[in-house]
């Protein structure tokens, strides 16, 4: 497959910059692999496609508020700083991004908070853009975490939603079940489900399983190479403990469906499963590059929002329902009014 073969005219106002007033009101595509039908459904409607004893695999990874804006010592220049993920916490290392990299170099002092309370400095550059930073603070290490976190803001991508961020934006970009911390990004797919739709699977049967990948900001890269067999996807911190595992595995041997809710769970799923077909308790990471054609060992169905052209996400989605049939179906998508993006609506993939 060629990165040229993901490309499609996406008009800006299909790209969702706020979610629904409710996480679930939201339109949801369904597409059927054995027939290939397309139909035309509510968020809500998605139990009719689920029996008793079916299980929903979430990732219940936790976003941080990683988005931090402060000035240059000496010229004040205001430069915005990513938190990508804490390195050392004893000395306060962590690996950022820094924009404009340009004007940041090893040595350099960053001031944050009106009063300037929070001090980093430069020690390591790593990449064209990434940097690690020293922050130097005295106190313990919980009270710096919340100083820090209280000075940032929501991440979400500038490259998906164009606008400044707002107060709301934290909880909104956040699963209601999310527990781990570690993520730059949400698990989108998961965020379409409300307290009340989970109770629902509950009272249905409908068994739930919890892996945790902390979603990096390589779902959102451009990827630069036309040949898909040269791209290398950022290594991401996994974990699937034995509750899960014990949970998938039963349902598969006992002949239920599989739903994985979202480009994350496929993947770790894909990552963590033996070559019989047996999930596997999991601590590590992973860098897996999933794309057409890609045969699928565990999940039956899955949840994904609607992606934008040319990411790695509408490729592993193409890979699970099909390349044609899914590009066939994002053409729709354009043409019906579907909304894109994080806060978008949901397509649902099913035999």
């Amino acid at each position: 497959m060629k990165l040229s073969q993901f490309k499609f005219k996406l008009p800006q106002d299909r790209i969702a910059e706020y979610p629904t007033p409710h996480r679930d009101d939201c339109r949801m595509m369904v597409l059927h692999r054995k027939d290939g039908r397309i139909e035309h459904r509510e968020f809500m409607d998605l139990l009719e496609y689920f029996d008793e004893k079916d299980v929903f695999v979430f990732n219940d990874t936790k976003v941080f508020p990683a988005r931090l804006y402060g000035n240059k010592e000496k010229t004040g220049a205001r430069i915005e700083v990513f938190l990508l993920r804490e390195l050392n916490p004893e000395l306060r290392l962590w690996d950022v991004l820094v924009d404009p990299a340009r004007k940041i170099r090893i040595g350099n002092k960053l001031y944050f908070g009106e009063d300037n309370s929070i001090v980093a400095e430069v020690i390591d550059n790593t990449t064209s853009r990434g940097r690690t930073l020293r922050f130097l603070y005295e106190g313990d290490h919980d009270e710096f975490k919340e100083q820090l976190y209280a000075l940032g803001e929501a991440p979400i991508p500038h490259e998906i939603i164009k606008r400044q961020s707002e107060p709301q934006d934290l909880e909104d970009f956040q699963c209601i079940f999310a527990k781990n911390e570690g993520a730059v990004t949400a698990p989108t797919a998961g965020l379409h489900f409300s307290k009340s739709m989970l109770k629902r699977l509950e009272i249905r049967g409908i068994d739930q399983a919890f892996i945790t990948l902390h979603c990096g900001l390589g779902n959102f890269r451009q990827t630069d190479v036309e040949d898909l067999t040269k791209h290398k996807m950022d290594s991401e911190q996994m974990f699937v403990n034995k509750e899960c595992c014990d949970i998938i595995n039963k349902a598969r041997s006992e002949g239920h469906k599989i739903c994985a809710v979202g480009t994350t769970v496929q993947r770790a799923l894909e990552a963590s499963v033996s070559t019989g077909g047996v999930i596997k308790e999991f601590e590590g990471w992973t860098n897996k590059f999933i794309f057409p054609p890609y045969d699928f060992s565990v999940a039956d169905a899955m949840f994904s929002n609607f992606h934008m052209p040319e990411s790695t996400m509408l490729m592993l989605t193409a890979a699970f329902g099909g390349y044609e049939y899914t590009m066939k179906a994002y053409k729709e998508a354009v043409k019906e009014g579907y909304r894109f993006g994080t806060y978008g609506d949901v397509m649902l993939i099913v035999d």
